[in-house]
């Protein structure tokens, strides 16, 4: 009997003894399991820690490798199994180009998976403050995908001796003249992701371009569209939008005010000296405010022009209007009580001779 076992060991199947057979079939199988094993391992050790960090890093490392396939670890582990083999040239190139193309697919996968955790992670950042930004992202989320799955696409097709030299030149020459085509909404589209990572404005924000001023109220991925003062939508092609000088209030964090006061010529000197100090008086009674200089600018046309600049730590414009108009109204309580006249538009004509005086 012992006999018979060992004659049908060593007996010879494709070039190898049923024992190799067995003993390749022994090291695949455990190779699966430890495979498995520490695959749960890191997996379950790194899920811990992640628990523990504030960074969401770790948490797109364990999505990934969440997603390592049970056929990849299986062929891995068939490779592992073979190497003890006496297999065919052939066989062998087989065995090593089929555990390439499982190892860039799965490497597809990971970074895939990786990508997708992080564009969730940030979708639920930002879906509060910018909802606009999270559809504009998942769009960049689909193309970024396209492009992994193309080039994994071509780098197995390379692997499988497919010359893939004239097929990247097919769809270079094709891509151009897609692009061509839609020049105008690629520009726009990369525009659109320049604005959403970028951050030169979000939903809410008020701001001017050229002459134009409102508050955004949707950035999309051709269009940006901003809600003017007298009511009417304005849209902008998101690449024309930032080709241009933007000024966003929005960032504002005070507001700089600059104003001008006249006086008559033939007030005393004494009441020019008070002047600033009752612009003072008036800016830091109000809430928000900062005063910062007021002086005697110059000599104008018909008055004693005095220049004062003020901030209020507050972007409303509609409160900065209120402060400004308590201001004004102290200011002219205080000129009314010390008899300091405000100028306004004069001409003196001075004529000669009796008839150039009576024709006056």
């Amino acid at each position: 009997m012992d006999l018979n076992l060992a004659e049908l060991l060593a007996r010879d199947y494709y070039g190898n003894s049923l024992q190799l057979w067995l003993t390749a079939l022994g090291i695949t199988a455990g190779a699966l399991v430890v495979l498995r094993v520490v695959q749960s391992l890191v997996a379950n050790r790194l899920r811990k820690l992640a628990k523990h960090t504030s960074t969401k890093w770790d948490d797109i490392v364990v999505e990934a490798l969440r997603k390592t396939k049970v056929w990849f670890l299986s062929i891995a582990a068939v490779f592992a199994g073979t190497t003890i083999l006496d297999l065919s040239a052939r066989t062998d190139r087989g065995i090593d180009k089929t555990l390439g193309i499982a190892f860039l697919v799965q490497a597809g996968i990971w970074a895939s998976a990786a990508f997708m955790a992080w564009l969730k992670n940030y979708r639920e950042a930002q879906i509060e403050e910018d909802a606009a930004s999270v559809m504009t992202m998942n769009a960049f989320g689909f193309i970024v995908r396209i492009a992994l799955w193309s080039i994994v696409l071509l780098v197995a097709l390379d692997n499988l001796g497919v010359d893939v030299t004239a097929l990247v030149a097919g769809l270079g020459v094709g891509g151009i003249a897609v692009a061509l085509a839609v020049q105008n909404i690629l520009g726009d589209l990369f525009s659109s992701l320049s604005i959403v990572l970028d951050k030169p404005f979000v939903l809410g924000d008020f701001i001017i371009v050229g002459d134009l001023m409102g508050a955004v109220e949707n950035i999309g991925i051709k269009t940006t569209r901003i809600r003017s003062l007298s009511g009417e939508q304005l849209i902008f092609s998101n690449a024309d939008l930032l080709g241009s000088r933007i000024r966003n209030y929005g960032r504002m964090a005070e507001r700089r005010v600059v104003f001008e006061i006249g006086v008559v010529y033939g007030t005393p000197k004494k009441k020019l000296e008070m002047i600033p100090d009752i612009i003072r008086d008036a800016i830091e009674a109000q809430d928000k405010t900062r005063f910062d200089r007021s002086h005697f600018s110059g000599y104008g046309d018909f008055s004693l022009n005095f220049e004062s600049v003020y901030y209020v730590g507050d972007r409303d414009y509609n409160v900065y209007m209120d402060i400004h108009q308590a201001i004004n109204l102290q200011i002219y309580d205080r000129f009314d009580d010390e008899s300091i006249d405000f100028a306004f538009p004069t001409r003196t004509v001075i004529l000669e001779g009796a008839d150039q005086t009576q024709a006056a």
